[in-house]
């Protein structure tokens, strides 16, 4: 079976150099923000070319923190997508605040600039864009519509790490990104991991206060703040997985080219390709069928594992019955989660591999 993840294939260079940082940190004694977290958010801001980045415990942490640091609470809308991991939503109701959902658009499941506009009131504080699936697109149109609607531009950036429009890495465009380290991101650890990156110093410096109770200096709280700290060893083996990211990427973005252009099923969609290259990162390669179970029953008998990301969307939770959204109404966002189907698109998937996803997914009627 291929799998759409398969960490047991990794480098054994990177599982040395993991081991090695693992037991530089259990012997130093230091397991809770020292050296090793500064040393890895200095890299990572470095990498995303941001000023700042403050690790936390996890990515629906690092969008909560953030809210928080602009003071977007109770009262305060923050609009977004039904199409993404549930933590999206999760974080902006933790921080008090309200969700709103705006529709995608068909052809990426992006957030829909024209939902968007409806779903702005007085009381919207907040655009917060999924950068989904690791692709970036039209940010020049949204800053744009955040600076006409003077309200905050944000990124969740959980799925996006190095995807880049004209250059810009993703977390440089709004007040903030938050960035998710779960172990199947394109950047991993071990374990829940998470960052905040800011090209604005008073913003970090306030995020690295509510990551730790609200704490200044020690035992001195003047905010009410959270436990939400990224932890030495996760951050020392982030520091030897960033040194493989863009090697990772670039066989990521390889294998989505093979499938652009060795996908010939008419029953078998495929996403809108990237206008540039740089633009998508492949943390998945989503394809979209109106025969979508059968075709992941169809992909298994022929050896490849299948996911759906996300087969409900957030409006259709059963703890979600009443939020907020776009009064025409979500459709393709529905759509979407009934056809959508992750194939394997990682690393260290062969050549043949690839072929024999492509021969499968053609062979599909």
């Amino acid at each position: 079976m291929i799998p759409l993840n398969d960490f047991t294939t990794e480098p054994e260079a990177l599982i040395q150099a993991q081991l090695v940082a693992t037991e530089r940190v259990l012997r130093s004694g230091w397991y809770i923000l020292g050296k090793e977290v500064k040393e890895f958010e200095t890299l990572w801001a470095k990498r995303c070319d941001t000023g700042y980045a403050v690790g936390v415990g996890n990515g629906m942490d690092a969008i909560e923190l953030g809210l928080r640091a602009l003071n977007i609470g109770p009262g305060d809308e923050v609009i977004t997508t039904p199409m993404t991991a549930f933590a999206t939503v999760l974080a902006i109701l933790r921080a008090g605040a309200i969700p709103v959902l705006a529709d995608i658009d068909r052809d990426t499941a992006l957030l829909s600039r024209e939902s968007v506009l409806r779903c702005v009131t007085p009381r919207t504080k907040a655009i917060l864009l999924v950068h989904l699936y690791g692709q970036i697109r039209d940010m020049d149109s949204w800053l744009l519509l955040a600076r006409d609607k003077k309200i905050h531009l944000l990124e969740d950036c959980a799925q996006a790490h190095l995807a880049s429009w004209k250059g810009k890495v993703a977390g440089n465009f709004g007040d903030w990104g938050a960035y998710s380290f779960y172990p199947t991101k394109n950047l991993g650890a071990m374990g829940d991991g998470g960052s905040v990156n800011t090209n604005d110093l008073a913003l970090a410096e306030r995020v690295k206060v509510l990551r730790n109770y609200g704490q200044s200096q020690r035992y001195y709280h003047p905010e009410m703040g959270m436990n939400s700290r990224l932890d030495e060893i996760q951050a020392a083996i982030l520091a030897c997985r960033l040194q493989w990211l863009d090697g990772f990427t670039e066989s990521r973005r390889k294998i989505a080219t093979a499938y652009f252009k060795g996908l010939r099923n008419p029953l078998v969609r495929l996403m809108a390709e990237p206008i540039e290259e740089e633009n998508h990162v492949y943390h998945l390669f989503v394809i979209t069928c109106d025969k979508r179970d059968s075709l992941a029953v169809h992909l298994k008998a022929k050896g490849v594992e299948s996911l759906i990301h996300y087969p409900v969307p957030v409006h259709q939770q059963v703890s979600c019955p009443n939020i907020l959204r776009d009064p025409k109404g979500l459709g393709n966002s529905e759509r979407h989660a009934a056809t959508c189907l992750s194939i394997p698109c990682h690393p260290q998937m062969s050549d043949a591999q690839v072929v024999q996803v492509i021969d499968a997914l053609n062979s599909f009627t």
